[in-house]
């Protein structure tokens, strides 16, 4: 089973264009939003090499002080299938990081090991290429569709990831939103996908998104606002943060 409409490819702000697609997207993509949110806090105190494990079109590295880091990218051939095409990263195997032991000073992974079959194995290879005392900052999603198929294998609850980031000497558990988002961000995912419909007789179905369309106005005001004020319950969130270090 593919997908019914993939998810459009996360490239870095750069240009009018570039600024108005990333930031315009964070309106509606709720995952984006939040991730962004959180990477903006631990990215701009960054130094030394970093890491970006799984970064597609390297969407986060502008939030790097490009003065005091240098970057280093890799992600595996197939995501050019999935509209990614970087030339200025490493493609690799997926599973071994080709870098020496103790090499990064800070590693950035943002939805990756939900994709990877052997996580724990990568998981285990980030802790070795990186330095004692090394930032890490890692983003999984819960709420989220079946994705970028058929790629997509995991959900991870906390206390999975207490477990799989055990050796790390420090690992902070944060949750992405709230119920209220993840509502939210089912509802704009229901409305567009009923834009694209899988079957022709469902055309006739259209004018009713005309009608859905004051409820998913409403349902993007109150996901913002849950997101920003913290309302609703961490229990159901859109995803979570973990900050490591070695």
């Amino acid at each position: 089973m593919g997908e019914q409409f993939q998810p459009i490819s996360n490239t870095p702000p750069e240009g009018l264009t570039g600024k108005m697609k990333f930031y315009g997207r964070m309106l509606l993509d709720l995952q984006l939003l939040t991730i962004v949110k959180d990477l903006k806090r631990y990215l701009p105190s960054y130094k030394g090499d970093v890491l970006d494990v799984g970064c597609g079109q390297s969407p986060y590295k502008f939030l790097l002080n490009s003065a005091s880091t240098k970057y280093f990218g890799i992600d595996i051939i197939e995501t050019k299938s999935f509209g990614y095409n970087n030339p200025d990263i490493t493609f690799y195997d997926g599973k071994n990081i080709p870098f020496e032991n103790n090499k990064f000073d800070a590693i950035i992974c943002t939805e990756v090991l939900e994709h990877v079959s052997h996580f724990q194995y990568l998981i285990d290879e980030i802790y070795r290429v990186s330095k004692d005392n090394a930032d890490i900052i890692i983003t999984i999603p819960w709420s989220a569709r079946y994705h970028y198929i058929p790629y997509d294998y995991f959900r991870y609850t906390p206390s999975s990831l207490k477990i799989m980031f055990a050796k790390f000497s420090e690992a902070t558990i944060v949750p992405r939103g709230t119920d209220f988002s993840s509502i939210g961000a089912k509802i704009i995912v229901l409305f567009f996908r009923g834009l694209f419909p899988d079957k022709v007789w469902k055309y006739i179905l259209l004018p009713l998104l005309i009608i859905f369309l004051p409820i998913l106005i409403l349902a993007i005001i109150v996901a913002h606002l849950a997101i920003l004020l913290g309302l609703g319950s961490q229990d159901d969130p859109l995803g979570y943060t973990v900050i490591l270090k070695k």
